[in-house]
């Protein structure tokens, strides 16, 4: 039997339908786009009539009477008054679309998910914040989580940002070690990869943990706004510190907190530290200060490692030397240290007399040592002098003689450092990634904020003497010779170069973007030269 075809709606009108179907829907989002302040108007009257049902079903039925007459007494002077019909009705349009709108529902509490999370983090915590004597503990396995947390904030993850934990008053928070504890916990339960900082406040038994945003790396070096004797250092937190300075990051100036170092015979740490592992921008950070010191004064670099990261620096003017082998390095140091005696002499000398000091006393001096640990493994072979022996006298006399010595070393070095040196430079930072335990090592406490496992270059901590430990960012101050430096980088590093001395002497005027340069990391090195006793 043969077998009879399908109709030819049956056939092919799947796409008929599904393209009828999209008509529709486009009609109907259409239509309702154009019916949407009706729309509004008439679920706005809506609810005002059943606001009006619920209210005279609320009136005592004595006093409906009276409520009816008054009702019915404005409605008749509305309708007798010029224009008042159509105020009314304005009116009563205006409220049934202001009640009609729709609303976004504003929540409140945590969903189920972000319940289960406090809940856990609430468990975890009750072996440290509870004892068995208390007769009514705040935590305890299976109490209510919500009379020990407050302002919890979570982001779009569901990871906590944000949360007030109320401990019990015999919690000893007194102790670094307790609150090491606590805040080890809160930050492996909230999420790891993220900084987080703690404030404890010990009056009111209360603990405040919020997720810190990230420093900008896009701040590349430049002229900052600052006075003689102030140098930047890097930038931290908006709360961590009262002043701000103009930067320019990429297109566009802002203000941001700067970490200041002040120097000069009123400074109180007139010496820096600065240790970090290799690539962790300890290198970047003294060629920062470097740019920012010949502004002012001299600088002398001492270079370790060998491997030209200052080559840039040579021959320019203000720089009197960029030494880089060991012999070279003991007759730059042994010169400063004259040079700090010659200066502390003439200036007491011309104190005696009643005179000024002198001006070539007055112009600071910049000592510039990175890893001087390398020399002194060197020296020690070869039996000649540690050059860290040489920095006693400025270190010691350095901020009476306007001297400042600057000193970069990496971790597994800081055994090597002498005594004389740890104790002069009140100034530390740590760079790069770095342990509690490496950071309280040099920083000599430990910092309110978790260090992440990954951090940008020249990313740590500083802490200028007594102060609290802040967070830094060092501006981006690459080697503008090294060929994986970005050309806007490049540019910015060159442009804040002083001139060439052989420029100077002939008045030439040196291209800060063209800047060539034969051979950078054996480039002649020049020698300082003391000056006049």
């Amino acid at each position: 039997m043969a077998r009879r075809p399908l109709p030819r709606i049956l056939s092919n009108g799947s796409a008929q339908i599904a393209r009828s179907r999209e008509i529709a829907r486009t009609a109907a989002d259409s239509a309702t786009d154009v019916l949407h302040p009706l729309i509004t108007i008439t679920r706005g009257l809506r609810q005002l009539a059943v606001m009006a049902r619920h209210r005279w079903a609320a009136t005592p039925k004595e006093r409906r009477g009276p409520t009816l007459f008054l009702v019915a007494s404005c409605v008749l002077v509305v309708a007798l008054i010029p224009y008042g019909p159509l105020v009314a009705l304005i009116s009563v349009m205006a409220a049934a679309a202001w009640k009609g709108r729709v609303r976004t529902p504003v929540k409140n509490g945590p969903d189920e998910a972000e319940a289960g999370r406090l809940r856990a983090l609430y468990e975890a915590l009750v072996p440290h914040f509870s004892v068995a004597e208390d007769p009514a503990p705040l935590f305890a396995h299976g109490g209510d989580w919500s009379k020990a947390f407050s302002d919890y904030e979570f982001d779009g993850n569901g990871r906590l940002t944000r949360l007030r934990v109320a401990y019990p008053a015999y919690f000893t928070d007194g102790e670094a070690e307790s609150r090491a504890r606590i805040e080890q916990l809160l930050h492996a339960k909230s999420g790891r990869g993220r900084e987080y900082l703690f404030t404890w406040d010990e009056e009111g038994n209360r603990l405040v943990m919020s997720v810190l945003p990230a420093l900008s790396t896009a701040i590349a070096a430049q002229r900052f706004v600052t006075v003689p004797g102030e140098t930047v250092l890097g930038f931290t937190d908006a709360d961590a510190v009262r002043r701000t300075v103009p930067v320019s990051e990429g297109e566009e100036t802002h203000d941001v907190p700067p970490v200041l170092w002040r120097t000069g015979p009123r400074s109180t740490e007139p010496h820096l530290l600065a240790v970090g592992e290799p690539g962790s921008g300890t290198t970047t950070l003294l060629r920062s200060i470097a740019l920012q010191a010949l502004q002012h004064g001299d600088v002398l670099i001492v270079e370790g490692s060998g491997t030209g990261e200052y080559a840039c620096l040579t021959g320019r003017a203000g720089v009197l030397a960029v030494e880089c082998s060991l012999a070279g390095a003991l007759a730059s140091l042994e010169w400063a240290a004259h040079e700090t005696e010659r200066r502390l002499i003439a200036a007491n000398r011309a104190r005696q007399a009643g005179h000024p000091a002198p001006d070539d006393t007055r112009r600071p001096l910049w000592i510039l040592l990175d890893r001087p640990s390398i020399f002194g493994h060197l020296a020690a072979a070869d039996g000649d002098t540690d050059p860290q022996q040489l920095l006693q006298v400025p270190l010691r006399h350095g901020r009476a003689a306007q001297v400042t010595v600057v000193v970069t070393e990496q971790f597994d070095s800081l055994d090597s450092l002498t005594e004389t040196l740890r104790t002069h430079t009140r100034a530390r930072i740590v760079l790069g990634r770095a342990t509690f335990e490496q950071v309280e090592s040099v920083l000599g406490t430990r910092p309110h904020t978790t260090p992440t496992p990954e951090v940008p270059p020249g990313r740590g901590y500083a802490r200028l003497g007594t102060g609290p430990v802040l967070r830094i960012q060092v501006p981006a101050t690459p080697d503008p010779y090294d060929e994986a430096t970005s050309e806007a980088q490049r540019r910015a590093v060159l442009a804040l170069l002083p001139e060439r001395q052989d420029q100077a002497a002939t008045g030439a005027v040196p291209d800060p973007v063209a800047d060539p340069v034969a051979n950078p990391v054996a480039s002649p090195v020049a020698s300082p030269v003391p000056a006049e006793s």
